[in-house]
């Protein structure tokens, strides 16, 4: 793979190709990737979409909303700072091309920004509802219509895939979804492949899957535009991952292992002095003990040694980076960015507490439980209307269901895969609470 390719700022439908050098200062083609993401229906809706506490009525719990921009913040430094490596160390993409090391900064932060907007409700309880729902609940019934690939999308749903779907699917009038870069759309790309065979390889693109069928042809147009290295070809075509993916992936992991602890501790989860305890010892080389100690209030000791701790783990993950550069343009490189971290067994230690004491909590628990029966239940009703209208056999309940659909999900005139995906992509697309109103409506507990 070679930068060149990568840095791509052609869109879909474009003819002719972009130029980095002809772009526009003050408004940078992959800069307009970040504006179209953040004015986009699909991630305001993160605001009330859980990242790790469902429904929790507290201000201190970051919903996907302000994780996703967290995240984004994180990726543009990652990027700005790797990038400025990468342009000393290749010259000649400034010096011919044009590209800047903010270029990276920028493709980076929309990626990350966008990491999430494509997850369902509740968390990630979320996607294993709508996978449970067709394994061995009363979706189960739709295996029979469908290919093995299909059945898989569905049983094993996935917050990447639809997020891709998001961002590229064409509808009546919108060709090309939100029409970004292809560096952007690349380094979004997290998992290269589609859901079978599943888990092939330890490597870590290979972990999960990165698009459903129906857009499996979006997704190889862009990845060979890109000069991605084919892993797998015929029908389980794979690819190696974008280079930057790495780096919107460690921004993700940098703040859900710092942050998600931190929201450990503002509820009263983790005690205080467990906590700091843990992050003095992944900071102990860059903090300021004076100043540390100066600081009166549980809230501003934490921000401080939050801060510092992004810092150093920012600083380790570039280091990572452009150490195993070539490597990772050879796509040989296996294992995040944070997996190769020296700071790893701190890592280690923070995301145990947090597992232990946060993710595996009473309230977490309860909340994903409720989760589980609320997206079962309004899947049932939507795709057995929605399959009985395909059918001709639809009753006036159904009718009425379908009705209460937004416009672009209530077509029948396709196939039962692009039926139920469709159903379950508006699933996903609802926030928590409009999750538990849609419920409630159906329970007949609302009026």
């Amino acid at each position: 793979m070679n930068w060149e390719e990568l840095l791509s700022l052609k869109r879909h439908g474009d003819t002719l190709k972009r130029l980095r050098k002809e772009q526009d200062e003050t408004r940078l083609g992959f800069e307009v990737d970040y504006d179209r993401i953040i004015f986009s229906s699909a991630f305001r809706s993160l605001q009330d979409k859980t990242q790790v506490i469902p429904l929790s009525n507290t201000d201190f719990v970051h919903t996907r909303l302000t994780h996703s921009l967290e995240v984004s913040v994180v990726g543009r430094s990652l990027g700005r700072i790797a990038g400025k490596k990468i342009l000393e160390k290749h010259p000649y993409l400034q010096k011919v091309h044009g590209y800047r090391f903010n270029d990276f900064g920028a493709i980076v932060a929309a990626a990350a920004l966008a990491h999430d907007i494509g997850n369902p409700p509740f968390g990630h309880s979320g996607e294993k509802a709508i996978g449970e729902y067709f394994l061995n609940g009363n979706g189960s019934k739709y295996q029979s219509v469908l290919t093995e690939k299909e059945f898989q999308d569905l049983v094993d749903y996935e917050g990447n895939a639809n997020g891709f779907r998001l961002l590229t699917r064409s509808r009546e009038g919108v060709e090309g979804g939100l029409r970004l870069s292809y560096a952007t759309l690349g380094a979004f790309m997290k998992y290269p492949k589609g859901s079978l065979p599943k888990r092939p390889t330890k490597h870590i693109a290979d972990k999960k899957f990165g698009f459903f069928q129906s857009d499996r042809q979006a997704f190889v147009d862009i990845a060979s535009d890109l000069g991605l290295r084919q892993t797998r070809s015929g029908e389980d075509i794979s690819f190696s991952r974008h280079p930057l993916t790495f780096l919107v992936e460690a921004a993700d992991d940098i703040c859900y292992t710092i942050i998600d602890f931190e929201d450990g501790i503002n509820l009263g989860l983790i005690s205080e002095e467990f906590a700091l305890e843990y992050l003095i010892n992944l900071v102990k080389d860059t903090i300021n003990t004076k100043k540390y100690n100066s600081l009166a209030y549980k809230e501003d000791r934490l921000s401080y040694l939050r801060a510092l701790a992004i810092n150093t783990l920012i600083t380790d993950a570039v280091d990572v980076f452009v150490k195993n550069e070539k490597a990772i343009l050879n796509g040989d490189f296996e294992v995040s960015l944070l997996d190769k971290s020296k700071y790893g067994a701190q890592i280690r230690d923070i995301i145990s507490l947090s597992v232990d004491k946060v993710y595996r909590s009473q309230e977490v628990i309860e909340k994903e439980i409720a989760g589980y029966k609320i997206i079962s239940d309004i899947l049932d009703v939507y795709t057995t209307a929605l399959i009985r209208q395909s059918e001709g056999r639809a009753s006036n309940y159904d009718k009425l269901m379908i009705r209460t659909l937004p416009e672009v999900y209530r077509h029948t005139d396709s196939t039962s895969y692009d039926i139920l995906l469709n159903t379950c992509c508006y699933v996903a697309s609802l926030s928590d609470r409009a999750a538990v109103h849609i419920h409630n409506k159906i329970m007949g507990k609302q009026l």
